[in-house]
């Protein structure tokens, strides 16, 4: 593996993958992978990852275990998988990271914090986590994505970083939607606060550290998904709030993953009542008054 991570290989043509490749060109070569050939996107995956001293995923969470199916087994060896996509896999429960330790014994390490596409691609000021079991190869990851405009901080705690970048989506589509219906402020900031405090008691569940959600990849993205028009589940949120129909043909990676929590919530014995009324709005068993009812009949308790 060269010290330098020159060769980058990003699979994933849409919005972000394509910020991602947009920036890392600074530091050397980089090919952008897609399933269809466009002005620089290529299709051959296979020959781009096995030349690659390092590969980026940056496909929507639902097919990180199909594309990883097709392709893993095509990666240059002990180059790092970097994991962009934000979102637990309907059916399984599992994180990002889990489903590729299945198909590469690559080192796997994740991408998350509050970014948006169209903010990295006009070089306005970002910061993100890097979290990386290997602190070695994760600062050498860290020094190749890094740039004028563009500031990772690395972590340890792959879990933790994770599940705030997946679960910040849920409540993203909560804020969305109090705000569609016009709830005010007032209760952006409750689903905000509260949803924090959901977001790490799930990580700390799964093994996660506090402190790692009090960061970019758990505070920081969901300050900015929760309040940000560019959010595609705020927006999502906000249309049903309106009794709208959501955009198709977008991803909305809170959707599936408010179901997938929900299930492995209650399998633990977790408390996620934001994300459980998220999972039956977006489901179609409940509207935003609904939802509301839900949570503020909820008994009355001790913060924390």
């Amino acid at each position: 593996m060269s010290d330098t991570m020159s060769k980058v290989a990003i699979i994933g043509a849409g919005a972000f993958g394509r910020a991602l490749a947009h920036l890392a060109q600074a530091g050397g070569p980089v090919r952008l992978f897609g399933r269809r050939a466009a002005d620089g996107v290529e299709t051959d995956i296979a020959s781009g990852v096995a030349e690659a001293d390092m590969i980026i995923l940056a496909v929507p969470a639902q097919t990180t275990r199909k594309v990883l199916n097709i392709h893993a087994n095509s990666f240059a060896k002990d180059a790092p998988l970097v994991l962009a996509a934000k979102g637990v896999e309907r059916g399984t429960g599992a994180l990002q990271s889990e489903i590729a330790a299945g198909f590469t014994p690559n080192p796997i390490m994740a991408l998350t914090g509050p970014s948006f596409a169209a903010d990295l691609i006009r070089g306005l000021p970002t910061a993100i986590t890097l979290a990386a079991g290997d602190p070695d190869r994760g600062e050498a990851v860290q020094h190749r994505l890094a740039g004028p405009a563009l500031r990772p901080y690395l972590s340890d705690d792959l879990i933790g970083a994770q599940i705030g970048g997946a679960l910040k989506n849920v409540m993203a589509i909560a804020c969305g939607a109090a705000m569609g219906r016009g709830l005010g402020e007032s209760a952006r900031a409750a689903l905000m606060t509260r949803g924090f405090a959901e977001m790490t008691r799930f990580a700390v569940a799964r093994g996660g550290q506090a402190e790692t959600l009090a960061g970019l990849s758990g505070l920081g993205d969901l300050a900015l998904t929760c309040a940000g028009a560019k959010s595609r589940n705020f927006t999502y949120g906000f249309a049903l709030g309106r009794g709208e129909v959501p955009e198709t043909g977008v991803t909305y990676e809170g959707a599936a993953t408010a179901g997938a929590v929900l299930a492995l919530g209650r399998k633990m014995k977790i408390e996620t009542p934001i994300t459980e009324v998220v999972a039956a709005l977006t489901a179609g068993e409940t509207d935003v008054d609904g939802a509301m009812r839900a949570l503020l009949n909820r008994p009355l308790t001790r913060e924390g």
